[in-house]
């Protein structure tokens, strides 16, 4: 690896620490409903998804011991999930690293890796834009904690841009689960319009739309005057 190659990866780590944090110290980006809104209309949350892990139970004691279970850390704001304690290193082709990568909770069936394109480059893995669990015949990678290594035959993917809702707010906004939607963020000179949002539909979901670092610095994110959510080809916005 060239000196070139490890100090490029070093300002892309730092980039991304600093990103992270701001999210996790602003966690609603984008205005939300103003006071004199109506009662009824939902507030929308905009989040950036930073680059984290998904581990199964079994994975989890190879990389930080038997018997181990993931900790808690910061709740996130889809009720039951968790930024946890634990990070694991993840290893791509000739040995390009990205440290202390956060894992999400709670486990899963599968394990899974999400990264931005930034992340995918860095590490020298053609990761493919997926919805979440579909890994199949995706690439894989090394991930490293304390106790072990885990070799993924795949599971690498760049997470595609989704919103999560309740039914109550999908019928607010005239979609169903599985359907797609426009969002629009409104950014000093940075104005960007994201289409194919996957609607996440549930009965305990919260709205809130997920996109990644590169999307959220895309549309300068943090200084967005205004955010606009619609069906796709539809009118309805927030």
């Amino acid at each position: 690896m060239s000196a070139a190659t490890i100090d490029r990866q070093q300002v892309e780590a730092l980039v991304r620490q600093i990103v992270q944090r701001v999210a996790q110290a602003q966690p609603t980006a984008g205005p939300l409903a103003s006071a004199g809104s109506p009662s009824s209309k939902p507030e929308l949350r905009v989040s950036i998804s930073a680059r984290h892990v998904h581990l199964t139970d079994e994975h989890v004691e190879q990389l930080f011991g038997k018997g181990h279970q993931l900790t808690p850390g910061k709740p996130l704001f889809q009720d039951g999930f968790y930024a946890a304690q634990e990070t694991v290193m993840l290893v791509g082709p000739r040995k390009r690293m990205l440290p202390e990568v956060r894992v999400l909770g709670p486990t899963r069936a599968h394990s899974q890796v999400e990264l931005a394109l930034t992340d995918a480059i860095s590490l020298g893995i053609h990761a493919p834009v997926r919805h979440s669990g579909d890994i199949a015949n995706t690439p894989g990678c090394v991930l490293v904690g304390p106790a072990g290594t885990v070799t993924l035959p795949q599971g690498v993917i760049r997470a595609a841009r989704h919103v999560h809702m309740s039914f109550e707010e999908a019928t607010y906004y005239g979609v169903k689960n599985g359907d797609f939607m426009t969002l629009k963020v409104s950014s000093p000179q940075c104005s960007v319009s994201f289409e194919d949002l996957l609607v996440r539909a549930d009965a305990h979901a919260k709205l809130e739309v997920h996109i990644d670092t590169d999307e959220g610095n895309a549309c300068n994110l943090d200084l967005a005057t205004q955010v606009e959510l619609k069906p796709q080809g539809g009118c309805k916005c927030h």
